[in-house]
């Protein structure tokens, strides 16, 4: 099979567990502007702003040759669930030959869990299967915490530039990793490059520290929201997300008593503000705001594809919470047509307002 997956942030994990299965697999180039005008050509109007990139993705795949396309799911009244038919049909439409196979949850599906599970296992052994998952899930579980370390150093940095190049490299390590020595080099050597960076010391007061929250792939995909970890870094913000994929995994794809999900606290913190699942991550979101007030950040930036209706719920319930939590929150809407200099300038002026609050309140304290 020559597969592809839609590109969601550290794509080197999709590739990896499925190159260790024997697998040919495609990875289409980083969404770009063509991408965009592809999806955007043969999307629904009405369709979200994720909705059409992974569009234009899966055709760029399938131009490259994938006969194979693997994407998760999606529950409740979010329009997410009916993603993988949609696309089907419009790339069925568009004379690409092609099997979907869509992962759901495996506690709500779990014979329809195991059936795709069998389709990428081939004729592997299940042990060649449950140790590529091992070795792939530690990696995973790796990138994730290189990646928090990243997003919160990059403000500290002496040389401009150097913790995105230390992470480009980390990247490329992990990515030839096949073996558990490899793995163990690539994490070893990872240590060893973000430990040399020189970082200025700045105190504890002068930091400040936003949480990014909002729908997954928004929040995940660097290309589709401006690369605003990069942006509030160079702002001097340490940023933290709501989503990492090991968290994704951690709560959607292990079995209940191989659990280990943070996923669960913040869907109880979200409770009172919408109390039944709507799909989506709305819940998410405002349960992470109430996460990352009780944690100390000064910040929170709610990100949400235009038209996505559960983060339009959280974004009607953002301003009581950001009120009683006396947290700033600031929603930006993201689709097709989303004007990078405007949005950075408003996000400039947003971190403006929290240093300057910081000042301020520092000043009254002493």
């Amino acid at each position: 099979m020559k597969i592809s997956f839609p590109y969601m942030g550290t794509v080197i994990i999709y590739k990896k567990v499925l190159e260790l299965l024997g697998h040919d697999v495609l990875v289409a180039p980083r969404p770009s502007q063509k991408t965009l005008d592809l999806g955007v050509k043969h999307s629904p109007e009405f369709a979200c702003f994720p909705f059409k990139t992974i569009m234009g993705t899966y055709i760029e795949a399938c131009e490259m040759g994938a006969d194979t396309l693997i994407t998760s799911g999606g529950h409740g009244p979010c329009r997410a669930g009916f993603y993988g038919e949609i696309h089907k049909r419009v790339l069925k439409a568009l004379g690409h030959k092609f099997d979907f196979i869509v992962f759901d949850s495996y506690a709500r599906d779990k014979e329809k869990f195991i059936r795709n599970i069998k389709k990428i296992k081939g004729n592997n052994s299940w042990l060649k299967v449950i140790k590529a998952i091992r070795f792939t899930y530690q990696m995973l579980k790796e990138i994730d915490r290189f990646d928090k370390w990243i997003a919160k150093n990059r403000a500290y940095e002496q040389i401009t530039g150097s913790v995105n190049q230390a992470w480009d490299e980390i990247q490329k390590m992990f990515d030839l990793a096949h073996t558990k020595k490899e793995l163990k080099e690539a994490i070893i050597n990872s240590e060893k490059l973000i430990s040399a960076i020189p970082l200025k010391e700045v105190q504890e007061r002068n930091k400040v520290r936003i949480g990014i929250v909002g729908e997954i792939y928004v929040v995940m995909e660097a290309s589709i929201n401006m690369e605003i970890e990069k942006i509030l870094g160079e702002l001097g913000c340490e940023v933290e997300r709501s989503h990492y994929l090991s968290d994704w995994v951690d709560h959607n794809m292990l079995p209940s008593f191989l659990k280990r999900s943070h996923e669960e606290e913040i869907l109880k913190k979200g409770e009172p503000f919408i109390e039944i699942e709507i799909g989506g991550h709305a819940k998410q979101t405002v349960g992470h705001i109430v996460d990352f007030k009780e944690r100390g950040f000064d910040g929170i930036i709610h990100l949400m594809p235009f038209g996505c209706l559960p983060e339009l719920i959280s974004q009607s319930v953002i301003p009581k919470m950001s009120a009683q939590y006396e947290i700033p929150v600031f929603t930006l809407s993201l689709d097709e047509q989303t004007g990078q200099a405007n949005n950075k300038t408003r996000i400039e002026a947003f971190i403006d307002l929290i240093k300057n609050k910081k000042l301020s309140n520092h000043q009254f304290s002493a």
